[in-house]
């Protein structure tokens, strides 16, 4: 028997990933929004217009998250993981892995576009 999702059902979580309204760079995994908050190396604010939802790169579906250049760096650290949260409620809703760069306060750092893609149910 075959196994199928609509892309709406997709498209729903990753919507709910795309209501983040902060991006934030990590020297580890945050478990919650306070530590996401409390150990952010940079942070920058996110808009709608920086999500856009389309077809996977294998299959599924995915969310573009826009890149972003000059972040203030807050704090000295290795950044190695990049969160997204919404503030509104305290909400950590995603978090990735990133190439480790080391940070100092003062300067600034990129973060490039990257996808978060739910595939099809094998």
């Amino acid at each position: 028997m075959a196994k199928w999702v609509s892309s709406t059902v997709l498209d729903a979580a990753l919507a709910e990933i795309a209501t983040a309204d902060r991006m934030v760079a990590l020297a580890a995994q945050p478990a919650s929004y306070g530590e996401a908050m409390a150990g952010r190396l940079a942070e920058v604010t996110v808009a709608p217009a920086d999500f856009a939802i389309g077809p996977g790169d294998v299959s599924g579906r995915k969310v573009v998250v826009a890149g972003k250049t000059g972040l203030p760096v807050l704090m000295a650290g290795t950044a190695t993981h990049v969160a997204l949260v919404r503030t509104g409620n305290s909400a950590l809703l995603y978090v990735t892995t990133c190439p480790g760069q080391a940070l100092v306060p003062g300067g600034t750092v990129n973060i490039a576009s990257w996808n978060v893609e739910i595939g099809d149910p094998v």
